[in-house]
Formats: C-alpha cells, sequence, structure tokens
C-alpha cells in the first residue's frame, strides 16, 4: 500500500508505457563527433594523433566506430592537420566578429566541416548537415547552431574564392615557419612547408638486388639503394617479398644514417635508440655484430618481431642509455636520438600542433647528453653516427657543434658530395646530411620529397 504524506491511501494508477523514441543517429555524425573531440585533443590538450588512432587504447569515440568510419576520421585529422592554418583563415574571413572566447569545441566543429568542404571529397550539404547537428547535440554549441549552418553553406558557395583567399597561408604554424626561415631561408620554409601538404611516399630497404625489386614492385631505385613506390591497391603486408622478409618499409632519409658506417664485418656495432629496428637490420646487414638498446621492452619486443621476419639477429637490451655502460667498447655506434620529429610531418602532422618551442630546446639538451654518453662507449677509432628526423638546427648541427668545440678526443668525418650522387645538395659545406622535404625530385607518378634528417658522422681519435 502505498500512502500519501497524511496518511490516506493514495489511489493507484496505472502507468502507460512510453511511446517516444530517441531519433535516429544520423550516418557519419558519430564519425564527424570523434574527428572533433581528436582534433580538439590534439591541439588542445597536445595529445599525439597516433595514441588517438590506435585500434586497442585510442578515443573511445574512435574505436567505437565501424572500419569505413575510423578510415574517414583519419583521413578529415590528417587534411585538416595539415591544412589547419588555412582553415582557420577560411573561417575567420567568413565571420563578422571572431568567436566567443572559450568556444574552442564550435571551432573544432566548424573546422571539421571546413575541411570536407575544401579539401575532401563529402558533399557539402552532407557535411554542413552533420556539422549543424554536431553543434545542436552540445549544450556548448547549440546557440550557435544557426552561425555553423550560416559559415558553412557560404564556404560552400564561395569555395574557389575562399581557397584562392587562403593560398598564400602557411599551411604551417606560424612559429615554426619562423624557425624554419631562421634557418633556411624564407623561399626555402614556405617551400618546405607547401611540401607538407603531400602525402609522404612509401619507401623500401631492400636486403639486395634493388633493380630487381623494382621491376617485381613497380618502383624506382632511389640515390639511397632503396625502392620508392608507385601507388598500388592493397596492403604492405600483400605485396611480393614482405613473407619473405625480402624489405621493410623505411623512409628514403631515416635509411641513410646506417649507410655512412659502410662495411662492418668483423666489427662490434650498436644502435642505441633502436626500435623499431630498421637501423638495426641495416647495420646486421653491413656485417656487424649488432647490439640493440632500448629503454622500452615493448618496443624492443616489437624490433625482434621486425628482425624474426626479416631473418636477422641482433642481440637486445633493455636500458636507459645515460647510464649504460657494456663490458666492452664498440666499434661503432649509432645514435638516432629522440627528437621533435618536425622532418615527419608528411606523415604525422600532428607533430607541429603537440609540440613547440621549449621542446625543441629540451630534446636538444637530451640529445646532447645522449651523444656525450655514446662517445665513452666508443673504441678509439671507432665511428659514431648522430642522427635525428628534425628539421630544426638547434636539434643537429648547434648539438654536434658544442660537443666538437670542447673536445679534441672526437674529430668530425666529412662526408663526400661525390659519394651521394642524387642527394649532392643533402650534404653540407661542413660535410655533414641535411635532407629537406623539397629535395628528392621523382618522375610522374612517383611521389617526390623525402623526410627531413640531419647526419653527421664523428670519430674519436683518443
Amino acid at each position: 500500500m502505498v500512502l500519501n504524506s497524511d496518511g490516506t491511501k493514495k489511489p493507484f494508477r496505472k502507468h502507460k508505457p512510453s511511446t517516444e523514441r530517441s531519433a535516429p543517429v544520423k550516418p557519419g555524425l558519430q564519425a564527424r563527433a570523434a574527428a572533433a573531440k581528436i582534433l580538439a585533443a590534439v591541439v588542445d590538450r597536445k595529445l599525439p594523433l597516433d595514441g588517438a588512432l590506435d585500434h586497442e587504447h585510442g578515443n573511445p569515440a574512435y574505436r567505437a566506430l565501424g572500419e569505413s568510419d575510423r578510415a574517414l576520421v583519419r583521413a578529415i585529422l590528417n587534411t585538416t592537420l595539415r591544412h589547419l592554418p588555412r582553415i582557420d583563415a577560411a573561417i575567420a574571413g567568413l565571420l563578422d566578429s571572431p568567436l566567443p572566447e572559450g568556444a574552442r569545441a564550435l571551432h573544432h566543429v566548424l573546422a571539421i566541416g571546413a575541411t570536407q568542404i575544401l579539401y575532401l571529397d563529402v558533399p557539402d550539404h552532407s557535411a554542413v548537415d552533420l556539422a549543424v547537428e554536431q553543434a545542436n547535440q552540445d549544450p556548448r554549441n547549440r546557440r550557435f547552431a544557426k552561425l555553423v549552418n550560416a559559415i558553412l553553406r557560404r564556404l560552400g558557395r564561395e569555395k574557389e574564392q575562399v581557397l584562392d583567399a587562403i593560398g598564400k597561408v602557411a599551411p604551417m604554424p606560424a612559429w615554426f615557419i619562423a624557425r624554419l626561415e631562421k634557418a633556411y631561408g624564407r623561399d626555402a620554409a614556405l617551400a618546405i612547408s607547401e611540401s607538407q601538404l603531400e602525402p609522404a611516399a612509401i619507401d623500401l630497404t631492400v636486403k639486395s638486388d634493388p633493380d630487381g625489386w623494382a621491376k617485381r614492385l613497380n618502383g624506382v631505385v632511389l640515390p639511397t639503394g632503396g625502392i620508392r613506390l608507385a601507388a598500388f591497391d592493397g596492403g604492405i603486408p600483400s605485396l611480393e617479398g614482405f613473407d619473405e622478409g625480402e624489405w621493410w618499409v623505411q623512409d628514403a632519409a631515416a635509411s641513410i644514417p646506417a649507410k655512412l658506417f659502410g662495411d662492418l664485418s668483423g666489427k662490434r656495432a650498436a644502435d642505441l635508440c633502436a626500435a623499431p629496428g630498421g637501423k638495426t637490420a641495416q647495420l646486421v646487414l653491413a656485417g656487424g655484430a649488432v647490439t640493440a638498446l632500448d629503454q622500452s621492452e615493448n618496443r624492443l619486443r616489437r624490433l625482434r618481431s621486425n628482425l624474426d621476419r626479416l631473418g636477422l639477429k641482433a642481440e637486445t637490451i633493455a636500458a636507459d642509455l645515460t647510464t649504460f655502460e657494456p663490458t666492452e667498447r664498440f666499434d661503432a655506434i649509432l645514435l638516432d636520438a629522440p627528437c621533435s620529429s618536425t622532418g615527419t610531418t608528411r606523415r604525422h602532422p600532428d607533430v607541429l600542433w603537440t609540440k613547440g618551442a621549449e621542446d625543441i630546446a629540451r630534446l636538444a639538451a637530451l640529445q646532447e647528453r645522449l651523444l656525450r654518453h655514446a662517445l665513452t662507449l666508443l673504441k678509439p677509432g671507432g665511428t659514431l653516427v648522430f642522427s635525428n628526423c628534425s628539421l630544426d638546427p638547434v636539434e643537429g648541427e648547434d648539438v654536434v657543434a658544442r660537443v666538437l668545440s670542447d673536445t679534441d678526443a672526437v674529430e668530425r668525418v666529412p662526408i663526400g658530395a661525390g659519394d651521394w650522387p642524387g642527394l649532392e645538395t643533402a650534404i653540407t659545406p661542413l660535410g655533414e646530411f641535411r635532407t629537406l622535404p623539397t629535395m628528392l625530385k621523382m618522375p610522374d607518378g612517383i611521389s617526390s620529397g623525402l623526410d627531413g634528417f640531419y647526419a653527421a658522422v664523428l670519430r674519436r681519435v683518443a
């Protein structure tokens, strides 16, 4: 029995089941919502894109999607991050006044919608409709739904004029353009910035017979001795030679440092920041007895798996390089040091949005500490190659210059431009490697460019 508050009996009322149903989710809405959430994580919280897009541990909104929607999210995010300064300029140019302070969620909805209209093969009406729906479903953005509709519809109507107007906006962030301009000059900085708009090529390092593999895989042989593939259908593992371990994927620039040692037969060699193992494999193929060192056991497991596929063997050690002391010094050491990775923006367009000038300074200090310790692990007469995939000389040339300036025990071994036909312009006056994404022009049908990389050869003389 149910009583009222005054003690009298409460009449029984039969409740009718609700006939209301929640409105069905519009197809594609969850993918756009996931893209906006991940864009916010990258740009506002400086979280790496690869982590957000991890199929097991990534962003929950992304993991909840089917594979086709995941592919769409990846395309939207990579395109947005490659063009973000231009997208921001396009949106700003259509607003009568700036977006309210703190309206970042609204900005990301507009950016995702603008990317589809300006740069992707998505019908304008679909991009607009789903962006408006996103705004309506978010309490923070609901009052701006009409603004989202107006801005994106106008963007669709004026697409060509907008693209023309934003074409002179550098697609890299202003803070990094300023650093490139200081290092390479204004024209080169802008050319590097434009080059990141082209997706990276797929390069392979082969165990042997590059000409034969280029023919079999419809590629071309590069000045590095590797192969660059033309466009193909299917995944990498489906290609001939993958299961047999005849080659591995490795950007042309990333393959250069290990090649600087030449023949390592009879020598003890160390790869000190080894995972995922492409450079380790090169050192093994060069004849060295190789020790692969990495701080992460998980990363070493991946390295060992990669070497197993290739049929190659190396000793692996999980250790902190700054305290690592081998029982015997090495004849050759490769130190491909942790860096800002600003030379890899064709593959990782989030890098310039998750890193800043303070990160470059911090990483340069770490690189110098690692280099100084690595040199103590080298036999007199031994060779060390120091490298990284940063475009910023603060992380490359400046580190080596400081180390050489205060020790007589180490000397630079100049790299000869004549030894690298096709890459002569990548050899600096001091005899160091400095590749830029604008280098390595290819024939029609084959992507040009390569990662930005720095490498120097040092010899311990005492």
